[in-house]
């Protein structure tokens, strides 16, 4: 908790000072009641008191009263000002941090928890924030001031009262050391909660289509299960606290009137109204004092789950990613759109074997350089070396001649016009999916996303649409079919113009004559771009300037297509499964 303490701005840190000027003079109101009413009690059972003075001191007492709710209702209102900055910095700090994060963080933490640390982590401790700053700073003054009034008076009330405090201290420690453990469990059973639930929902149709529903249902019931075992100990730990309190504040409250009665017993007749008055101060005290430890409870119910979000927060907002950017942020150089690989090898992190080994290549400005191989070989990891979603292993990534490495992330990027393997669409309209992400490189026009759109053949669908450009795209573009997310995800990268373009497969979820189509498009609309192409099918690729051939991470052949058919057997088995021995001689 004190490493999110430290995300309070000045502002915020002065309006905790006020709240606790504020908190000092509301306890010393409340402390300062039970003097009146212990004077109030003297009036009483003295002998020719006036009713002026009792009404007087009444009415003092009210007027108090009335400016302790005052004093509440502003420490309240800070309170909670205060808490949702805090949460709303965090949330902001959080998604901020995730947005740097590579492949590798993202799924060190996995995605379920991360959504889970974003929301009901924040709020734990918006919660903490809001009630701690009224209680956790009003209880131990309000104690510790009630102890010290406590002490001038009997020390038989104060030696009951010091014994109760510490039975208290004691019973709050154990309870509390109990339940840490499982609320840390807890909030890791939240996360595999929200990852069954995604699961389920984003795999909706395949568990409809295999009749899975009850097996989904059985592993729902499993994570739900043990949250609710583990929720049910730690809530009944926790609850055991509040009755605790209050038995052991209730007996410390028999004890005050027992002694009181017994020190009155024992008394002359001429002590027995200050002691009675004493006793009604001091008791009033003591119900402080159990109000003090009451509240205090409650925090306490708080603290140990608002510890463990407080510490998954600051988990992630301390973890650096393992990319780091470089000091290049803007290049003219004399070889745009050039791509080489030197010596490359890459393994994933953690991992034991090479995902890739020795791969080199050259990619010159407006060529297109295609990648085709059996499924695992290595084809994506190798274009996804190139906008550094991984760093190599050893080798080099030159991008203009220039290392990776070195451009900033943001610089890199622009420069480059990505499709995933898995179009991926965003809610909003036509326009703004296409057009996305392209501020960096000035933003994109209207014309040029009806250019885009047209060359990724999508114009026929698009202006069929409702509100054709305009028209609305659902989370995921699950109202689009396949192959029309793909062609908006294909024309959302060409719409950039960048100076590489890379292809992840995309043309798998189009037919041959739209992807034929599209190809020509392309090379007609984006000469001056490199183009790099991961492919499964033939005809998507042979004519590419360069074909490499992958297997087992290993380059297995390069050249044309001609020319591979001629002297790479692998290139030749992959072609033979797919076209005719005729197909291929009259290519």
């Amino acid at each position: 908790m004190i490493k999110i303490l430290k995300n309070l701005t000045t502002k915020e840190w002065g309006l905790v000072a006020i709240v606790l000027v504020l908190i000092v003079f509301q306890v010393w109101i409340d402390l300062t009641l039970p003097e009146f009413m212990g004077k109030i009690t003297e009036l009483v059972q003295t002998p020719g008191s006036g009713m002026q003075a009792i009404l007087f001191a009444g009415i003092r007492m009210l007027l108090l009263t009335l400016a302790s709710v005052a004093v509440s209702v502003v420490i309240t209102g800070l309170a909670a000002r205060i808490a949702a900055n805090l949460s709303s910095r965090l949330r902001a700090g959080l998604f901020n941090k995730v947005q740097s994060f590579t492949m590798q963080e993202i799924n060190n933490f996995s995605i379920s928890s991360l959504i889970t640390r974003t929301t009901n982590d924040i709020t734990q401790v918006q919660m903490l924030m809001v009630i701690g700053l009224q209680i956790l700073i009003k209880s131990p003054i309000l104690a510790l001031w009630a102890i010290v009034k406590i002490m001038g008076k009997s020390w038989q009330w104060s030696a009951a009262t010091g014994i109760a405090v510490a039975i208290l201290i004691i019973v709050s420690s154990i309870i509390i050391s109990l339940a840490i453990p499982k609320f840390k469990l807890l909030q890791k059973q939240t996360d595999d909660l929200s990852r069954v639930s995604r699961e389920n929902l984003t795999g909706l149709r395949v568990v409809r289509a295999y009749n899975a529903e009850q097996y989904q249902e059985d592993k729902f019931e499993k994570a739900n299960s043990a949250f609710t075992h583990t929720n049910l100990f730690s809530n009944r730990l926790m609850a055991a606290l509040m009755p605790s309190v209050e038995l052991i504040m209730n007996g410390l409250t028999l004890s005050v009137y027992w002694i009181g009665a017994a020190l009155i017993a024992s008394s002359a007749v001429s002590e027995r109204v200050p002691l009675f008055s004493d006793m009604m101060v001091f008791s009033s005290y003591a119900i402080q004092l159990l109000m003090a430890f009451m509240l205090l409870g409650v925090v306490l119910i708080l603290i140990p789950g608002a510890s463990v979000s407080a510490d998954r927060i600051c988990e992630v907002l301390d973890t650096n990613p393992a990319i780091q950017d470089g000091i290049i942020s803007h290049t003219r150089t004399a070889t745009p759109g050039e791509v080489e690989f030197k010596n490359v090898s890459f393994k994933y992190p953690n991992a034991e074997d090479y995902v890739l080994q020795n791969i080199s290549f050259r990619a010159s400005k407006g060529e297109t350089i295609a990648f085709i191989g059996s499924t695992g070989c290595g084809k994506s990891t190798v274009i996804n070396l190139i906008p550094r979603f991984y760093d190599v292993t050893e080798g080099g990534v030159y991008v203009d001649g220039i290392n990776v490495k070195d451009f900033t992330q943001a610089a890199l990027r622009n420069k480059i016009g990505y499709v995933s393997q898995k179009a991926i669409l965003f809610k909003g309209d036509i326009s703004s999916n296409v057009s996305f992400g392209s501020n960096g490189n000035g933003g994109v026009s209207h014309e040029a996303v009806t250019s885009a759109i047209s060359t990724a053949q999508s114009t026929d669908f698009v202006e069929a649409m409702e509100d054709s450009y305009q028209s609305y795209v659902a989370p995921g573009g699950t109202n689009l079919s396949g192959g029309q997310k793909q062609r908006l995800s294909i024309a959302r990268a060409i719409a950039r113009k960048p100076e590489i373009l890379i292809f992840d497969d995309s043309f798998s979820a189009l037919d041959y004559k739209t992807d034929k189509l599209l190809r020509g498009e392309l090379r007609h609309h984006a000469t001056d771009a490199t183009i790099i192409i991961v492919a499964q099918r033939i005809g998507t690729i042979k004519d590419a300037d360069k074909i490499i051939v992958l297997d087992e991470g290993r380059i297995a052949g390069m050249g044309t297509h001609r020319e591979l058919i001629k002297k790479c057997d692998l290139y030749k088995e992959i072609a033979y499964s797919q076209l005719s021995k005729e197909e291929l001689e009259n290519e």
